[in-house]
């Protein structure tokens, strides 16, 4: 599998990633802010994307702006935030038809990267702060949004159990945003703490698509510098915990189903050598539906709805989930513990590591298939700073034997139970 390689160019004021590629028929830019992850400011940072796509001073409404996009092809912007291990991304995607494909031969891409522009550096103000009803709509939306979490109860039970696991440590933190804030957010503090954002943030900037490199750098250079920024890399080195003792925590809410989550520390994060193996291990464990976790806790002892793994690469976490009727807690978790010790002992044959690093190659490049995925994976390479080709990431992976995948289930430790269950019923 062969991928351009990506061209990387130190900026003013931001990094410009350029990958070029014949495969689509749209450019896909992307914009990435990073900062420290920080109780103070958190929700700000939750609110702020939403509030920046809703109007700029020159599209002073959300329909105006809506249709200056829809108006070039319909170009679509998004965006989200996320953690990476210690650090906060918020990230703004925008996919345009590359007008090489047009008849009219319209400058499509620099009306698009202009939109762009608008709305993250000329968004709509009032004095010394945002459009006040924008932020006050957004406010809303975004306490409807935290609220709400407490009725998907496995979302709901995931972040409980990183409250307990992670407790003290910047990875607890919820990258949504807290009620308790929202109050006290006008809009001249939410436009101070963008200012600060705008100035102070890494931003890495991708570009991915059939393109010029030298009509790009001029168009980015044009609308993504950022004069008297220093663009300093805050990279913050994730928090890594010995676990002394496994903790259990049961919680009771109105529920018909029990969510039996575990926390794992793995020691191992993008980067590390042992990587590779950790990717299959998972894939073994929990990772797809031929997993122990889904033949044994689901299938074999119909003890849950569903029951999986993931890990968290920039922390070095592993977190299995499954939903289980509460009376059957101890089984289940009996189960899911076995199948650990069972990874840890070996007992999973050669031809499962073959077929689970087939699994996993194709899952990479399936991602990799899709402009985002390919900008999420090097994005992800860049953080750890481990950078390499496609076709070596696949190599590596080709590479794990099962006497690695053994090693690294080694080096997993079991942090926290966390059990969401019914008032009556389940553990006492």
């Amino acid at each position: 599998m062969k991928i351009t390689e990506e061209t990387l160019l130190e900026k003013e004021g931001y990094r410009l990633h350029i990958l070029p590629s014949k495969k689509y028929k749209t450019i896909t830019i992307v914009a990435k802010f990073k900062a420290p992850l920080k109780r103070e400011g958190i929700t700000e940072r939750a609110l702020l994307p939403h509030v920046l796509q809703k109007a700029t001073n020159n599209h002073p409404n959300v329909r105006s702006l809506q249709s200056a996009f829809e108006n070039l092809y319909g170009t679509a912007l998004s965006s989200d935030g996320s953690k990476k291990g210690e650090n906060h991304v918020i990230s703004f995607r925008m996919e345009v038809v590359n007008e090489a494909y047009l008849n009219d031969q319209e400058p499509i891409l620099e009306e698009a990267v202009q939109l762009f522009n608008e709305v993250l550096f000329d968004t709509k103000t009032e004095g010394e702060g945002f459009d006040s009803s924008i932020v006050e709509r957004e406010k809303q939306t975004l306490e409807q949004k935290i609220t709400s979490i407490k009725d998907d109860k496995m979302s709901y039970a995931n972040m409980r159990l990183m409250d307990h696991m992670c407790k003290d440590e910047p990875y607890a933190l919820h990258v949504h945003g807290y009620l308790e804030d929202l109050k006290t957010i006008t809009s001249e503090k939410l436009y101070a703490y963008y200012k600060e954002m705008i100035s102070k943030d890494m931003l890495d900037v991708y570009v991915i698509g059939d393109m010029d490199q030298k009509a790009i750098e001029k168009l980015t250079d044009q609308y993504f510098a950022r004069k008297g920024s220093t663009n300093a890399d805050d990279d913050q080195v994730a928090v890594t915990k010995e676990v002394k003792e496994a903790k259990e925590v049961v919680e009771r809410e109105e529920v018909n189903q029990g969510k039996l989550h575990l926390g794992y520390r793995t020691y191992t994060k993008f980067g590390d050598d042992d990587y590779y193996a950790l990717q299959i291990f998972n894939g073994i464990f929990g990772g797809f539906p031929s997993s122990k976790l889904f033949m044994n806790v689901r299938e074999k002892h119909s003890l849950a709805y569903y029951a999986a793994s993931r890990f968290e690469s920039h922390k070095g976490l592993l977190l299995v989930f499954s939903g289980v009727d509460p009376k059957d807690f101890d089984q289940a978790k009996s189960i899911i513990l076995e199948q650990m010790d069972a990874m840890k002992n070996g007992d999973f044959t050669e031809e499962q590591v073959e077929e689970t690093k087939e699994q996993v190659i194709h899952q990479l490049q399936e991602t990799m298939d899709n402009a985002n995925g390919m900008i999420e994976v090097l994005y992800h390479q860049m953080l750890s700073g481990a950078e390499m080709p496609a076709n070596e990431l696949i190599d590596n992976i080709r590479k794990v034997t099962k006497e690695q995948v053994v090693q690294m289930a080694k080096k997993i430790e079991l942090d926290t139970i966390y059990f969401l269950t019914s008032k009556e019923g389940g553990e006492s």
